[in-house]
């Protein structure tokens, strides 16, 4: 499994969270399998998002996608600064 990991600046999480909630990228549709929103105990004005794919060409893709959306503040009202972009592959994962 691959994940992508999303990490940024909000300026209004609970704006923020209302376009996340609305998904206007179609998560599902395109091929996130499941998704992880944290934030820092510390810090209530930056998010970490883990999107599970199956597929590394479909995670690039989706992250094309998120880059001609965070360009529009229209789309992305409460982002704050770049957000930076990682696809991880799990090497080992254990429930303890």
């Amino acid at each position: 499994m691959l994940t992508l990991r999303i990490e940024h600046k909000v300026t209004d999480f609970a704006a923020w969270k209302k376009v996340f909630d609305a998904d206007p990228l179609h998560r599902k549709a395109s091929g996130v399998l499941g998704y992880r929103v944290q934030r820092p105990v510390n810090d209530e004005h930056f998010v970490v998002i883990d999107l599970d794919f199956n597929e590394r060409d479909t995670a690039e893709t989706f992250v094309e996608r998120l880059q001609v959306l965070w360009s529009s503040p229209a789309a992305a009202p409460a982002l704050g600064g770049t957000p930076r972009t990682r696809i991880l592959d799990t090497v080992e994962a254990a429930d303890l």
